[in-house]
């Protein structure tokens, strides 16, 4: 079995438009969830998000690209080349054959959708453009990002709610592991930040309206974010022979389902897919440092999260750290699992855990060490990331420092 490493990464999101401004805000515990602007925000009752601001299409793509790309798709692109560029990649001989794409979304393009669904229904128009279908959906972004690249390989969108990110990165894991290709761009991208996407999840009663304070007993909700997260993930020997900068190598995955409730998170689902990646890494338990947790701020998910924890880890689960960036950059839904990797990529090179700011109050539910308020320094050789969704499908990666 083949090696998998990660060679670029290139992000967009709530903290900041590029890798090394989202970790410096990891290091400073920077808070990107802000008031939201946004049309018609005076009818919603949710009036806060990580949402990307200053955010200029213009400056990125021409006017004929805009029209095909949902916002979604122009995150993607823009964290795909600053992926590219890192990896140092040149796809246009036979690596382009070799090479594919596969990206996480939960909504695709949500903001085509709510655009024309207004234009129709309270506009009273009775044409859309005829780009609609192709902006919206899902695998948009998958299909620009071939063919900017020229990648040739296998390019496909996974659509798993919250844990779509991670579901991305683990075929693209497996499809390199297995030899099918030698290189994948992979993670995930979101933006729900407009009317009917923030209406739709006040729906479901688990908003917060002032703050993501995850693992504290005074939380009282998630808090969604937009973004996108690229990584390429290229096989060991093949990035070791061209000299290529190794971020950290990605060893193992597991995906399981709770089959049991379409909101409600499983203890069993959660702690068979965190012991699923380290057996399929090869990993003990003892060796794990920190854990990206899901941590969405929400009652359910915390506590079940920090069960599966603890049954998994059993005393070594006082040990290790673990932490929710989500409390910062908010919940990119689909997307979040590729942009909590750069805070397992930091701990894993830079020795320095992301915090799990907005903490304010222990809850004995959650007593585990969840690195509150401060960045910390530590020595880390193995990190995982947890993405547990609706549906009951959970995801987790393991990583290790190179």
């Amino acid at each position: 079995m083949k090696r998998v490493v990660i060679t670029g990464a290139g992000t967009i999101n709530a903290l900041a438009h590029d890798v090394p401004g989202t970790l410096e805000a990891f290091r400073e515990g920077r808070c990107g969830i802000s008031e939201l602007d946004i049309r018609d925000k005076d009818r919603l009752s949710i009036q806060i998000g990580g949402q990307v601001h200053n955010w200029d299409p213009e400056a990125h793509f021409n006017r004929q690209q805009i029209v095909l790309y949902d916002k979604f798709t122009q995150f993607t692109l823009l964290a795909a080349r600053e992926a590219v560029s890192q990896s140092g990649l040149n796809f246009d001989g036979h690596l382009g054959y070799e090479t594919g794409v596969v990206l996480g979304t939960a909504g695709g393009g949500v903001n085509t959708w709510d655009e024309n669904y207004r234009a129709v229904y309270e506009e009273g128009k009775n044409r859309v453009h005829p780009f609609v279908v192709p902006k919206l959906m899902n695998n948009a972004a998958a299909s620009h990002l071939s063919m900017e690249f020229n990648l040739k390989g296998p390019s496909f969108s996974v659509a798993t709610a919250c844990a779509s990110s991670n579901h991305a990165m683990g075929m693209a894991f497996h499809m390199i592991r297995s030899g099918m290709v030698q290189a994948m761009l992979t993670g995930g991208s979101e933006s729900m930040l407009c009317f009917g996407g923030i209406k739709a999840w006040e729906g479901l009663r688990v908003m917060s309206k002032d703050a993501c304070r995850p693992f504290s007993l005074n939380r009282n909700g998630m808090v969604q974010g937009e973004g996108a997260a690229v990584f390429v993930f290229e096989e060991y020997e093949h990035a070791r022979q061209r000299g290529a900068e190794i971020l950290a190598e990605v060893a193992g995955f597991a995906m399981t389902s709770d089959a049991a409730d379409i909101v409600m998170p499983s203890k069993q689902g959660a702690a068979r897919a965190i012991s699923g990646a380290l057996r399929d890494a090869r990993i003990s338990g003892d060796s794990v440092g920190y854990i990206n947790a899901h941590g969405t701020g929400t009652a359910a998910n915390d506590k079940t999260e920090c069960a599966a924890v603890a049954d998994v880890f059993g005393p070594h689960a006082d040990r290790l750290m673990i932490s929710s960036t989500k409390s910062m950059h908010g919940h990119l839904i689909g997307g979040t699992g590729a942009v909590e990797l750069l805070a397992c990529i930091m701990a894993l090179r830079d020795g320095l855990i992301a915090p799990t700011i907005g903490y304010e109050e222990p809850d004995p539910e959650c007593a585990l060490d969840v690195v509150p308020n401060t960045a910390r320094e530590a020595k880390v050789d193995v990190a995982l990331s947890n993405a547990f969704a609706f549906g009951g499908l959970n995801a987790v990666l393991a990583l290790r420092r190179v």
